[in-house]
């Protein structure tokens, strides 16, 4: 995927992707919050298919779906998101992980590896945000975790084969 961003004076920003696809989508952030995306066909990339605008709250919503926030699809339960140096990884606690049912901070999660545990998603759906010490990891959570890569690699291992 390829992405093209530009100022647009008095309008906003505009981002242009190139999905793997062939597929071109277009997206205007204006600078009162409306959010346009538009749609254009794979053999005239000059000519929109389809536009819809979204208010900054609906552009918030769709964005929370689309990165995965309020449904994973369970080919993607374990996902990487790079930031400059810093990773956000999704990691499902599986049944003969040695986490399970103990808390974070007697694994010395931030201590041992560098890296947070920013919130878990529970198999009902429940969540987390920034669990603390006394937190139990329990089978079939899903943790959000970040770090720098190593930190992170060093936060899975513990998680499924305590520490070193």
């Amino acid at each position: 995927m390829t992405i093209y961003e530009s100022d647009l004076p008095g309008i906003g920003r505009k981002f242009q992707i190139m999905a793997r696809s062939g597929d071109k989508l277009v997206i205007v952030v204006h600078d009162d919050g409306r959010r346009e995306l538009y749609h254009f066909y794979h053999n005239d990339p000059d000519e929109s298919i389809s536009m819809v605008a979204l208010d900054d709250y609906e552009a918030r919503q769709a964005a929370g779906i689309i990165g995965g926030l309020t449904y994973r699809p369970k080919a993607l339960e374990s996902l990487q998101l790079a930031l400059d140096d810093l990773v956000i990884d999704w990691c499902k606690v599986e049944l003969d992980f040695d986490c399970v049912n103990k808390t974070i901070g007697e694994l010395r999660v931030r201590k041992t590896t560098g890296a947070s545990i920013l919130a878990i998603v529970e198999p009902d759906h429940s969540k987390k945000i920034n669990p603390g010490p006394d937190q139990i990891l329990r089978q079939g959570a899903t943790l959000v975790i970040a770090g720098e890569r190593a930190q992170v690699r060093a936060l899975r291992h513990l998680i499924a084969r305590g520490s070193q």
